[in-house]
C-alpha cells in the first residue's frame, strides 16, 4: 500500500466535477489556460516549485510543478485540453449515472491528469518521501498532436528516470506498452474549371483525381504489418454544373515501425496525378514516432503491476492503436508507462464517462509508482 492517502473515490469525483465544468478545446487557449490557473495555484498551496511557460502558434500555456530531491526525476505528462468546443456542457451536461460520470473531456483525459495531479498534490501535502523527484507537466494541445508542447515533454523525458502516462485506461484497466506511431497529411488537387454540360472536354475534375488518390492510398492498407491509413475528410467542388477546379483530404497514417513510418511517408508525398489537367501536392509527416515495447518498459510495467496487486488490483497491458505523448519519450528510449488514468468509455464521443469508483484506486497506484521508482 502507498504511505500517501489519496482519500475518497468520492471526494475526487466532486473535485474533478469542476475540472470538468471549466470547458478547454485546445484552439481556445484562454480557457484551457482557466484551468490551467486553477492547478497551477493549488499546486503552489501544497508547496511545488512552479515554471509556466507562455503558449504559443495559438495554444495555451504549460505548467511545470517540480518536487524535492536528488537525481533523475519520474516525470508524469497530463494534458489539460480536449476535443469538445465551448458551449458542449449545454447539450452535453456534467451527470452521474450509477457507476458511470459523464462529461466532455472526462474520459479524454481530464479524469487522468486530475488523477497525476491529485496524487503529486497529495504527496507534497502530506509530505510523503519519495525515491527520486517528481515532475509533473501540464500541457495545453495533446488532442491536435502536441506541436507546442512536443519540445517540452521530449527536454523533460531526456533528464528522467522514466515516464508515467495518465491516459485513459483500456479495456479491464490495462495501462498501455505501446502504440503505433502517427503520420498526418494533406492531400491537395488543382485541375481545371468548366461548365458541366458547355465545356465539358475543357475541365479536369480534382473530385475525380481525388477519388484515384483515395484509392490509390487505401491500397496501401497492410493490416498484417499494422499500416492503417484512413482518408478523411474529403472536399471538393461547389455546384453540380461545375467541373471542380479544386479538391483535398487529409489523410491519417498509423504504423508499428519507425522504418514502416518514413517509407509510407515518402510514398504519400510522391504520390502524383493520374487525370490529365490535375496536379496532386502533399504535405506532412510523421507528427508521433512509435512507441515499442522493451526492457525498460517491461520492468515498469511488472513494477506498476505489483503495486496494483497490493492494492488488490489487476493490472492487464495492452498496445494500442491511438498514440499519445508517450509515443515522445518511449522513442527516446526512456521507459514509458502509459494508460494509467481512469478507465471508462466513449472517448471524443457523446457518452464519453468514466467509471467514476476508479478514481481512488488509480490515484493510489499512481501514487505508489511515484514513491517507489528508483
Amino acid at each position: 500500500m502507498p504511505a500517501t492517502d489519496v482519500g475518497r473515490s468520492e471526494d475526487l469525483l466532486a473535485e474533478l466535477e469542476s475540472w470538468v465544468r471549466i470547458e478547454t478545446p485546445t484552439t481556445e487557449p484562454a480557457a484551457v489556460n482557466r484551468l490551467m490557473d486553477r492547478a497551477e495555484a493549488d499546486l503552489a498551496q501544497a508547496g511545488a516549485a512552479l515554471t509556466r511557460i507562455p503558449g504559443r502558434d495559438g495554444f495555451g500555456d504549460m505548467l511545470i510543478a517540480r518536487t524535492a530531491g536528488a537525481g533523475k526525476p519520474v516525470v508524469i505528462a497530463g494534458h489539460l485540453d480536449t476535443v469538445w468546443s465551448l458551449g458542449t456542457l449545454d447539450v452535453m451536461p456534467y451527470r452521474l449515472d450509477g457507476e458511470k460520470a459523464y462529461g466532455p473531456g472526462i474520459f479524454d483525459m481530464k479524469a487522468g491528469s486530475f488523477v497525476a495531479f491529485h496524487a503529486v498534490r497529495s504527496i507534497l501535502q502530506q509530505k510523503v518521501p519519495t525515491r527520486r523527484p517528481i515532475t509533473l507537466l501540464l500541457t495545453p494541445d495533446e488532442e491536435v498532436g502536441s506541436p507546442s508542447s512536443r519540445g517540452l515533454i521530449e527536454q523533460e523525458a531526456a533528464t528522467a528516470a522514466c515516464v508515467l502516462i495518465p491516459e485513459p485506461a483500456g479495456a479491464g484497466g490495462a495501462c498501455v506498452t505501446a502504440r503505433k506511431g502517427v503520420g498526418r497529411f494533406v492531400l491537395g488537387v488543382e485541375g481545371r474549371g468548366a461548365h458541366a454540360g458547355v465545356s465539358f472536354l475543357e475541365g479536369a475534375s480534382a473530385v475525380v483525381e481525388l477519388a484515384h488518390q483515395i484509392l490509390a492510398i487505401h491500397g496501401m492498407v497492410d493490416i498484417e504489418h499494422g499500416i492503417t491509413l484512413n482518408v478523411a475528410p474529403i472536399w471538393g467542388g461547389s455546384r453540380p454544373n461545375v467541373i471542380p477546379p479544386d479538391a483535398g483530404c487529409e489523410i491519417d497514417l498509423r504504423v508499428n515501425s519507425a522504418e514502416d513510418g518514413e517509407r509510407l511517408s515518402q510514398a504519400l508525398l510522391a504520390l502524383r496525378a493520374q487525370t490529365p489537367g490535375c496536379t496532386v501536392t502533399v504535405e506532412g509527416g510523421m507528427n508521433r514516432p512509435p512507441f515499442a515495447e522493451d526492457t525498460g518498459i517491461t520492468v515498469l510495467y511488472e513494477r506498476a503491476r505489483a503495486i496494483a496487486a497490493g492494492l488488490g488490483m489487476d493490472l492487464p497491458k495492452q498496445h494500442r492503436g491511438g498514440g499519445s505523448d508517450g509515443n515522445f519519450s518511449a522513442a527516446m528510449g526512456v521507459p514509458t508507462l502509459d494508460g494509467l488514468g481512469c478507465p471508462g468509455g466513449g472517448a471524443h464521443a457523446s457518452h464519453e464517462h468514466i467509471l467514476w469508483r476508479e478514481l481512488a484506486p488509480r490515484a493510489a497506484l499512481l501514487a505508489g509508482l511515484l514513491e517507489v521508482l528508483d
